[in-house]
């Protein structure tokens, strides 16, 4: 059983009580505190009131306001919350738009507990699990700066705000600045290497990054990409 701090709380945002009540208790029998919705305006109102919220599973379709327009809300008004959506849909485009508005991952119905509590973990080590050496707190090249004891990223000392998974992203980018990472290594080294979910996660997240980072996202002077290869980080650009 992963060891969780009793101040973090976990959301379930579903319609069906039948699968909620299945997702509640599995997550409460691997050993976590969590809270329950049933329609997206529900969850905002219980999202408003516990800042100590972390992970949010939320189904995407939910009556009333959509789970994305609930992830869109949930981001606004807290950038550092992991987020996972529950989706019966299969397209690409509607996985590609969940992870475009700022979730972190995404479980396609029907799952295992099993399967649910490993990719609760893997955020939840996303979140909370970056060991500081003090002699590297800080990562500095050209005008950024990442800060990972507050996980923390500025450009020309203006503070960008990043999900949990953007974070970790360009901080392993970042360590290994000039390296090339493929797309298997970044899942491996942000997602964990038991991650099940489609590996265009990686360049779906890669593409929300430039968005924030790059001064022409469509001619990225930071996050390169070496085609067929996979992705590095240029810092050498003054």
């Amino acid at each position: 059983m992963i060891e969780v701090n009793e101040m973090e709380k976990l959301m379930v945002v579903e319609d069906e009580a039948s699968i909620r009540g299945f997702i509640v208790l599995s997550l409460k029998h691997a050993g976590f505190d969590v809270l329950e919705a049933e329609t997206g305006e529900e969850a905002l109102r219980i999202f408003k009131r516990e800042p100590s919220v972390h992970i949010v599973l939320l189904d995407v379709m939910l009556p009333g306001m959509s789970g994305f327009d609930v992830c869109e809300q949930m981001r606004k008004l807290k950038s550092a919350v992991g987020i996972i959506l529950l989706t019966a849909k299969i397209q690409e485009t509607d996985k590609v738009h969940g992870l475009g508005i700022g979730a972190d991952d995404y479980i396609t119905k029907p799952f295992s507990p099993a399967e649910m509590i490993a990719r609760v973990q893997a955020l939840l080590r996303r979140l909370n699990g970056n060991e500081i050496n003090a002699d590297s707190e800080y990562i500095v090249s050209s005008v950024f700066k990442l800060s990972k004891k507050n996980e923390q990223f500025f450009k020309n000392d203006q503070l960008i705000e990043l999900t949990p998974t953007e974070f970790t992203l360009i901080k392993t980018l970042m360590e290994n600045e000039n390296g090339l990472l493929s797309r298997d290594e970044l899942l491996d080294r942000v997602w964990g290497k038991n991650f099940v979910g489609d590996a265009k996660i990686v360049d779906v997240n890669i593409r929300r990054l430039r968005q924030k980072i790059e001064d022409e996202p469509s001619e990225p002077s930071y996050i390169m990409t070496h085609w067929g290869r996979g992705y590095f980080w240029n810092g050498g650009k003054a």
